[in-house]
């Protein structure tokens, strides 16, 4: 009998992971506690036990490109990544590093692109968007931190821009957070970051041979 209910359990948490990744492949969710809550409600899964891990979803994430997008995800990830290179260049003064899904590979067609900056003033970044004629909304960001050996949260306020191929977030860090990197929502590690000759060069190995 318990045999079963593992089952029945681990069954529910693929279900789940597959339906989140779909969400996030396909919707441009970049939240994955998000998917998870909203691919549960329509399965009809309470129990937090059958909920699948960030590492599963990122997995199924994977997967699923695979299977419904090779042909058009590779090219659909190029194009963000040169969207973000271009943004990047622009606010060079700045410092930016790309991170998440547009950077480790797993974002689909109008996912969200995040970059962080790294600013000695949130006025500063707002006058340069002004004097630019960007347009913008603004919001903040909750990311985990590791600090003394503690692991804490840190809040920053979020520029969000309208890009050619969906939003473009630009979190605004403080100059001395450079040496503070960002936890990975997927398996808590250190995030990966990318600054401009980074992210250059990773679109020159992406390119299709011609």
């Amino acid at each position: 009998m318990a045999k079963d209910s593992s089952n029945r359990q681990s069954q529910l948490r693929q279900l789940i992971a597959q339906l989140a990744a779909r969400m996030m492949a396909e919707e441009g969710i970049s939240d994955y506690a998000h998917a998870k809550r909203k691919a549960g409600r329509q399965l009809g899964v309470t129990d937090s036990q059958c909920m699948p891990t960030n590492s599963e979803i990122e997995e199924e994430i994977r997967v699923y490109h695979e299977i419904y997008n090779s042909d058009d995800q590779p090219e659909a990830l190029l194009q963000l990544r040169k969207d973000a290179l271009l943004v990047m260049q622009l606010l060079e003064r700045f410092n930016p590093h790309l991170t998440g899904a547009v950077l480790d590979g797993t974002a689909g067609k109008y996912a969200e692109t995040h970059i962080h900056l790294f600013a000695d003033s949130l006025k500063e970044v707002e006058i340069f968007l002004l004097n630019q004629q960007i347009p913008y909304a603004t919001d903040e960001k909750s990311y985990r931190i590791s600090e003394r050996r503690s692991m804490e949260r840190k809040k920053v306020p979020v520029f969000t821009l309208e890009g050619p191929h969906g939003l473009i977030r630009l979190s605004v860090f403080e100059v001395d957070d450079m040496r503070m990197p960002t936890k990975s929502p997927v398996n808590g590690s250190n995030a990966s970051r990318a600054n401009i000759e980074a992210l250059a060069s990773l679109i020159q190995q992406s390119e299709p041979l011609s």
